[in-house]
């Protein structure tokens, strides 16, 4: 499988597992470091070939996308589960299996341009389907997050990146009602 974007990760470690899953080019941001440098790289990378960011599920991860959304528009992002990502080792998209890795990278989505766009109301969805404050709702959105391939967030951060990524009301319901009936089971 060959990506013709870059795939901005964390650190080396990530680019040899990319590697090993797809033929690709990497940009390095150095963990959390992100530097005006690696940004102008990523912008230029943006302009010339489109950017796919892929860093790890986890609180430094999150906050290099935010980083490079605010500097960089138009890329797309693939995201792993933390299940899926974790190892004994530690957790990071160097601890991904090759499937994962390319399952991930099949499902990117990219960020929506125009904020201006009539949107869902989200808030009344997600307490309707117990995604705020219920004893399961961590759970569900955290089983939300990977099945729309949006990676997990908490009740703020879902709904900006439902509306982010474009989600439909239509998807979101269907996926949540899919949820709620396995749970059932």
């Amino acid at each position: 499988m060959k990506i013709k974007e870059m795939i901005v990760v964390e650190g080396k470690d990530d680019t040899v597992r990319i590697k090993l899953a797809v033929e690709a080019d990497t940009i390095e941001t150095n963990g959390s470091a992100i530097n005006e440098a690696t940004l102008k790289q990523i912008k230029l990378a943006q302009e010339k070939r489109g950017v796919i960011v892929f860093t790890d599920p986890d609180f430094p991860g999150e906050r290099i996308r935010r980083i490079i959304d605010e500097h960089v528009s138009g890329c797309k992002h693939a995201f792993l589960p933390k299940e899926k990502a974790k190892s004994k080792h530690g957790l990071g998209v160097e601890h991904a299996t090759v499937a994962d890795i390319r399952h991930a990278l099949q499902s990117v989505h990219t960020l929506r341009e125009d904020q201006h766009e009539e949107a869902v109301d989200w808030r009344p969805l997600l307490l309707q389907y117990g995604l705020i404050g219920g004893p399961l709702a961590k759970t569900r959105r955290n089983e939300l997050g990977n099945r729309l391939h949006i990676g997990y967030a908490n009740a703020k951060q879902l709904e900006k990146r439902l509306h982010a990524f474009q989600i439909s009301r239509e998807l979101f319901e269907q996926t949540m009602q899919d949820i709620v009936k396995e749970e059932g089971m």
